[in-house]
């Protein structure tokens, strides 16, 4: 029985902090969302600011569903709410990782963090300002002679979350390349090997998270084999070098005899 209660003890724990730190998480959302709902309508408009400025004149969004003026501001600002918590959220994922590392990988914890936060809002920087307005102008365009673009406000919510959330994830391509090549799990030299794979990867990824059309899918792919590259750049500057004091004994060396003293 003691045997027993030693080996379940600490899987109940890491049960208990993992619920703990989902819970905290689950409040810091909450926390935001509900004064975000204030401004809902605003949040969205600046949302609609790459589609409506490529519509027509004497264009604008409808609403289809009847409860979607409502509902689409309000997820809305639930989603910003998870965005703004990004931070947050990253860092309880690291802190429940970290009593799992050794003390020189809890270092570097704080960088990674860091670098996981700002790659991910780049990402969805890159998305609003760059990927959203071309393929926004290119659909508009596209429209045959007689149809009239008018976009309903919870498929375009839809559109964009997609874009942001997949640029986000995408982008912290060279944060998974440095821990995979750090725990042991590949090295530089192989990853390097099948960078050609990569790059086809890249693209198969760009066509399923992203909105079905090439522009997109080109403007994820690129990005993700560039940052990919970044992360093979930084993960072998962080290789930990040979030790210098090392005694190297050549296994073909003879042995020499010791005369026995008179």
């Amino acid at each position: 029985m003691n045997n027993a209660n030693t080996t379940e003890l600490p899987f109940i724990a890491h049960l208990i902090e993992l619920r703990n730190r989902l819970l905290h998480i689950v409040l810091c959302i909450a926390f935001l969302a509900l004064p975000l709902s204030m401004y809902a309508n605003d949040i969205y408009a600046l949302m609609a600011q790459p589609l409506m400025a490529h519509l027509p004149q004497n264009s604008s969004m409808i609403a289809t569903n009847v409860t979607s003026p409502f509902m689409t501001p309000f997820k809305l600002s639930l989603v910003t709410a998870v965005f703004l918590s990004v931070p947050f959220i990253l860092y309880q994922f690291w802190g429940f990782l970290a009593p799992a590392l050794y003390k020189d990988e809890r270092k570097a914890i704080f960088p990674l963090l860091l670098a996981s936060t700002v790659l991910f809002y780049c990402g969805v920087a890159f998305a609003y300002f760059v990927v959203a307005p071309l393929a926004l102008a290119f659909f508009t365009s596209a429209a045959p002679t007689g149809v009239a673009v008018m976009t309903d406000i919870e498929a375009y919510l839809d559109f964009v979350l997609t874009l942001f959330f997949a640029f986000g994830i995408c982008f912290e391509v060279p944060i998974f390349t440095i821990v995979a090549v750090w725990s042991g799990f590949t090295t530089v030299e192989s990853l390097i090997e099948k960078r050609p794979y990569v790059i086809v990867g890249a693209f198969i990824i760009g066509m399923f998270l992203t909105p079905p059309d090439v522009i997109s899918q080109t403007l994820l792919a690129l990005p993700m084999w560039l940052l990919f590259e970044v992360g093979l750049f930084f993960a072998r500057l962080k290789m930990r070098p040979k030790k210098t004091n090392e005694i190297i004994i050549p296994t073909n060396a003879k042995k020499r005899r010791l005369k026995p003293k008179k």
